[in-house]
């Protein structure tokens, strides 16, 4: 992975996105169907493309918008659909084409009633809040959000009445309607102007920032917090959740600092990311410069994507800590710190995440359900109480309320970041300190991902690879003990192949938007045995590729 110039440093005036040409290009151009690259394609999270280059358009929103409105038909889900946005300069407009077919199509549309910015998490809250204890006029929801990418990036994503994203089947039907609705013109699209979208019977004000902020002392401590006397700060990074943070401060009384409240559809105010774009990820120690170098003013301190859906957790002792480092403290803390939550409730995790969750999960006595990439594979098991935690390695999570009901099926960052203020007041050590306890107890791993080029040819062959494609008996000097290609707790396909040895793992995946595929790799003995692993799975890979 070549590392930009700029990675790190404030953004240059001359990499600023052109807001208006952006939103012109919106309107303006319209897709091609018969370009691959042009055409709806729902990915781990929904659509995603650029203005720009004709993937993310006008036309795009008003077929999956269209597309939803069949989906929801067909399925006889006729209560409110909740709608929010985050702070990209697509999102607007996109929200404004959405609200012009659920009008025309008379569903009844809850939109934010301060005409702001909604967090992912929070929709998939009121959906669930809406939902709970119906069984019929359920509610769903559509999050308009790129996540973290880029300020060119527009994105859509739709959540069913589980209220967190929706399963492959939904998301292939709506991609190939939507697809077949533009190809034949949207003759088949039913819209009204957006003026009498927004004052349509059917369109409705909700209050989405009290509704889900009077509800957090449910999922987080907030009198341990009170009482630690901490110093705790957040950034938005500009994005969805920036109000929230003074109403949660003022509501719950607790000593929480915002470092910035800006707001612009540029990001100007980011730095730079390992490749010299602007991106609002809050993992990465490049975009996450201006928390880092704060972090000796906060006890703890936090910060979330645009869509507020990840997290990233600057502790004073250790600075930005890595994802899957704070997943494993997390789990380690929430299981022995939650007694009402049911005694069977499993932790989650995806197959390219730490095996250190593992080795805590087994420490703790509970089951570990390993899935696919993606969190749809965890909403099943929030909803029901039969996981207590589910994580990605990106930097996503979400865990149940402290009485053991189910909170959001969908990551949230915010009641992520909490948790460190809550975890660091209770045990009176940041996260970074807790984790270091984890590592003597369980070891100290070295984890990375890294991206290999790839050719459209060679990711097909990646994602049909097979255990007997693999020839070797041996990783790094050890014997190969399991070769995946489905994930042990779904015995779903995991879109790649991994391959563990008694000591480390790698894993391999074709990227779904660039020509490269991603490995991931990890050792408990050390950086030089890490390299050993990723040399000889590069290896191993780059034969299947020439067979």
């Amino acid at each position: 992975m070549k590392i930009s110039p700029l990675a790190g440093k404030p953004a240059p005036q001359s990499i600023l996105a052109n807001i208006a040409r952006l939103v012109t290009d919106y309107y303006a151009l319209e897709p091609d169907p018969a370009a691959i690259a042009q055409r709806v394609a729902f990915g781990t999270s929904g659509h995603r493309g650029t203005s720009l280059e004709c993937s993310f358009n006008e036309e795009h929103i008003l077929a999956i918008t269209q597309a939803i409105c069949s989906q929801r038909r067909q399925h006889g889900i006729d209560g409110p659909l909740f709608i929010g946005i985050d702070t990209h300069a697509l999102s607007e407009p996109a929200f404004a084409s959405a609200l012009e077919v659920l009008a025309a199509n008379e569903v009844d549309v809850m939109m934010d009633d301060r005409e702001g910015f909604t967090p992912t998490p929070v929709v998939s809250h009121a959906i669930l809040t809406h939902n709970r204890g119906r069984t019929s006029g359920l509610a769903d929801g559509i999050v308009v959000t790129p996540s973290h990418n880029p300020p060119e990036d527009g994105g859509f994503k739709y959540d069913p009445p589980s209220g967190g994203p929706a399963d492959s089947a939904t998301t292939k039907w709506i991609q190939d309607k939507a697809n077949e609705l533009i190809a034949s013109g949207l003759k088949d699209v039913s819209r009204i102007p957006f003026a009498r979208a927004k004052s349509a019977a059917t369109t409705h004000r909700h209050d989405y920032m009290n509704a889900y902020i009077d509800q957090l002392s449910a999922v987080i401590d907030f009198d341990a917090i009170r009482a630690g006397g901490l110093k705790l700060g957040v950034d938005p990074l500009g994005g969805a959740g920036v109000f929230y943070w003074d109403m949660i401060a003022d509501r719950y009384r607790i000593p929480l600092t915002v470092v910035s409240e800006v707001v612009d559809a540029t990001f100007r105010f980011m730095t730079v990311d390992w490749d010299g774009r602007i991106r609002m990820d809050c993992s990465s120690p490049y975009a996450m410069q201006r928390l880092i170098g704060l972090k000796d003013r906060f006890d703890v301190a936090w910060a979330c994507d645009t869509d507020h859906d990840r997290h990233g957790i600057v502790a004073k002792s250790t600075g930005l800590l890595n994802p899957n480092h704070y997943l494993a403290v997390a789990i380690s803390y929430l299981f022995t710190h939650r007694p009402a939550w049911p005694a069977k409730a499993a932790v989650g995790k995806t197959v390219v995440s730490s095996g250190m969750i593992d080795r805590v999960t087994a420490g703790i006595g509970r089951a570990l359900k390993e899935v696919p990439v993606g969190f749809k594979w965890f909403v099943d098991g929030l909803l029901s109480g039969s996981l207590g935690f589910g994580g990605e390695e990106s930097a996503g999570a979400s865990f149940l309320r402290r009485d053991g009901s189910a909170w959001t099926t969908d990551k949230d960052g915010i009641i992520m970041g909490l948790l460190a203020a809550e975890m660091t007041a209770i045990t009176e050590k940041d996260p970074g300190k807790l984790y270091r306890d984890l590592t003597r107890q369980y070891g100290d791993p070295a984890y990375e991902r890294i991206d290999a080029p790839a050719t459209a040819e060679q990711k097909k062959i990646l994602a049909g690879l097979t255990a007997k494609d693999i020839g070797e008996s041996e990783l790094a000097g050890e014997k190969i003990v399991s070769i995946l290609t489905t994930a042990p707790g779904t015995n779903d396909p995991i879109g790649g192949i991994k391959v563990v040895s008694g000591g480390g793992w790698f894993a391999a995946r074709p990227s779904g938007t660039e020509d490269v595929y991603k490995l991931y790799a990890e050792s408990f003995k050390g950086a030089e045995h890490l390299r050993r692993i990723q040399s000889e799975a590069q290896s191993m890979i780059e034969a299947a590729f020439d067979k």
